[in-house]
């Protein structure tokens, strides 16, 4: 045996408990910071995640650490979602449709714009999730374009700003009620996207590129 091969098996691997742990912990100040903002104490969310405090404190050293966790864990299970749609064989469309629908159960853009300026947009880590959606979204969107089933007037940014709006809460309204009518909404603005279009919209579609200049 190798001293490099010795030494790689030395490397301990996270305990299981430590891992649940970590996800509990993941999972519950994504809820809190949806119900109540990024400013939620983090008392609060190692009391959901029914963890204590020092076990928040030794996955993640600082707020921000936590935060950025917690929006590339969405970002990644929205871009496994696309995956997803990607690899169905049937419907574009209806492949188009299931990933706008699952994309909102993420809360994805109720999260992130609540997160955006309490850490550093543009690390590695959650530039690299942010590349990997809107790639996977230009790519189910393509298809459905390709099949001619998606109007020709749309772009990306399009798809991205409308989900973001629909899949937040009304202001006003606590989550669980706003909730009742993500889905209606979202499906209502998936009729219009389908081809042929009924109606000319106003100015050209909106790519990545000018999504990110608002």
């Amino acid at each position: 045996m190798t001293a490099t091969t010795a030494s790689v098996r030395k490397v301990p691997r996270p305990r299981a408990d430590a891992l649940r742990n970590r996800e509990r912990i993941v999972t519950a100040a994504q809820e809190m910071f949806v119900e109540h903002g990024p400013d939620v104490p983090l008392d609060e969310i190692a009391r959901r995640a029914g963890v204590g405090n020092a076990t928040v404190y030794r996955n993640f050293p600082d707020r921000d650490a936590l935060v950025r966790e917690v929006v590339c864990t969405v970002m990644d299970r929205t871009a496994e979602a696309a995956e997803q749609a990607l690899a169905e064989t049937g419907d574009a469309f209806a492949a188009l449709e299931h990933f706008v629908h699952t994309a909102a159960d993420e809360r994805i853009s109720a999260l992130c714009p609540m997160v955006s300026s309490t850490f550093d947009q543009h690390h590695p880590d959650l530039e690299a999730s942010r590349r990997r959606i809107e790639q996977l979204v230009e790519e189910v969107m393509g298809r459905a374009a390709a099949a001619g089933q998606l109007r020709p007037d749309v772009g990306v940014g399009d798809l991205l700003i409308v989900v973001a709006q629909l899949s937040r809460p009304p202001a006003g309204t606590d989550c669980v009620r706003g909730d009742r009518f993500v889905h209606r909404h979202l499906q209502l603005f998936l009729d219009g996207l389908r081809a042929p279009a009924h109606s000319t919209l106003p100015g050209p579609a909106v790519s990545i590129a000018e999504l990110r200049d608002c």
